[in-house]
């Protein structure tokens, strides 16, 4: 019998139902994994334990966004955090993000101050900046990566706006409207993607999230604060990518699905809100965005720079793409922990459960992995950033990995990609897939293994 092509469309009706408790992910009962798995293994105190595990927000009163318990300096009291929390947009007062090791420095994150026309001030909030420092090594600066607010008593202020909300969604819309035309000439193709100034928001993005890290790993050795207006948007686009830099474990499978969790559940991103509908809806709601959709671009563009550094190849980057915006796992339904409480962590499954199955895991992992200890400094300029648009196993294969001899094997191959093709890989992809794997395999088995290396960072 014919599929009915209406069926395809009910996971994505049920997502879009007003009860979250009605949505598809709440009946999807895979075999093989069990309801609980992968929930709870990200818990924040085993990363930082120079600082203080605050419990201050346990009825999520203080801020809505944040998880019930955030990382503190140990010198501010939980009425301290409390009064800073009125001072900031939403609540979102200023919590740890990164510990650089190396440096001794930290990476914050927060909502914008609430100066108003007077410019007022609130000396807890003051006080915990002090105390990030205070807990720092000796003579450690503070900036701040933001676009509109006052600066702190020592702390510098840096201008890096970025764009977010409606403006950002409408240059993915017409992104895609220029790559669904398949008849349009090379100057009508170039001149569309030059308007939609997509790969100017990644290379925003990236010079950004170089600028943090820079800070915290350069010459400078200061603690960053980054906030936007809600402290859920850029604010987590910046801080993320900037672990992803300086950190190898982020550049891990299992440390890049901790910071996925970390840095934008547990922080409060708004994906049911942000990740709504696709730009192909004839609906445009205004809370709609692809911030996430950025963040998995600049991965992507590091992937491709530094081919051997990641772990993950780009199957992971579509597949947290398609799940944020439909899925049948209950990890991206919510807008932040608060409510994710009502059932959602008892009666769907994690997405990283059904992603950790060793099956999946086959697919997913870069074979050529090699852990590199340095931080990786993407390049920004303009012939450095590519469109998304899926090159044959475009993160795997760069110059000198596999032999020339070797390569006719994987000339049926092509990566699903992004902008330029919205189809899953045919067959013969997964076919060459597994010839990349056996060749990986075989050359580490004679011992060759290629070498990686950083370069230095953009001026």
């Amino acid at each position: 019998p014919t599929f009915p092509r209406s069926l395809a469309f009910v996971p994505q009706a049920l997502s879009s139902l007003e009860s979250v408790i009605t949505s598809f992910p709440f009946f999807y009962r895979p075999k093989g994994l069990r309801l609980g798995e992968a929930w709870h293994f990200h818990p924040p105190e085993r990363y930082y334990k120079a600082w203080r595990l605050s419990e201050t927000n346990e009825d999520f009163s203080l801020c809505p966004s944040y998880p019930r318990a955030v990382i503190v300096p140990r010198a501010v009291d939980d009425d301290a955090l409390a009064r800073s929390a009125r001072f900031r947009q939403g609540g979102c007062f200023p919590v740890l993000s990164y510990y650089h090791a190396p440096s001794g420095t930290v990476l914050l994150r927060s909502s914008q101050p609430l100066t108003g026309p007077q410019k007022r001030r609130c000396a807890e909030d003051e006080e915990l900046l002090r105390a990030v420092l205070a807990e720092a090594r000796p003579g450690a600066r503070g900036f701040i990566v933001d676009t509109r607010s006052a600066q702190a008593p020592g702390w510098k202020r840096l201008h890096r706006p970025l764009e977010r909300g409606r403006p950002l969604q409408e240059s993915f819309v017409r992104l895609m409207e220029a790559c669904g035309d398949p008849e349009q000439s090379m100057d009508r193709w170039l001149s569309r993607l030059d308007g939609c100034r997509w790969l100017s928001h990644v290379k925003e993005a990236l010079s950004t999230a170089c600028l943090a890290a820079q800070g915290m790993g350069g010459k400078e050795g200061a603690c960053i604060l980054v906030h936007g207006a809600e402290g859920t948007d850029s604010t987590l686009l910046v801080t993320s990518l900037a672990q992803l830099i300086l950190d190898p474990l982020s550049r891990t499978m299992a440390g890049f699905q901790e910071l996925i969790e970390r840095e934008w559940i547990q922080a409060g991103h708004r994906f049911q809100l942000r990740c709504a509908h696709s730009a192909f809806s004839h609906t445009r709601p205004k809370h709609e965005a692809p911030i996430f959709l950025l963040f998995l671009d600049c991965m992507w563009q590091l992937g491709r720079q530094f081919p051997l550094s990641l772990e993950f190849g780009e199957g992971i980057l579509l597949a947290l793409f398609d799940h944020s915006y439909a899925s049948p796992f209950g990890t991206f339904l919510c807008n932040s922990e608060k409510e994710c409480l009502c059932e959602v962590r008892t009666r769907t499954h994690s997405l990283w459960s059904g992603l950790n199955q060793p099956k999946e895991q086959r697919k997913l992992r870069n074979p050529f992995y090699v852990p590199n200890p340095l931080a990786i400094w993407p390049s920004v300029e303009p012939q450095s950033l590519r469109l998304w648009q899926g090159d044959p196993l475009s993160l795997l294969l760069p110059g000198g990995v596999l032999p020339s001899a070797q390569l006719p094997y994987l000339s049926s191959s092509s990566s699903s990609g992004l902008f330029l093709c919205w189809t899953h890989p045919p067959e013969p992809s997964e076919v060459a897939w597994e010839k990349v794997w056996q060749i990986a395999t075989d050359q580490k088995t004679e011992g060759s293994q290629p070498t990686d290396s950083a370069s230095e960072p953009q001026p």
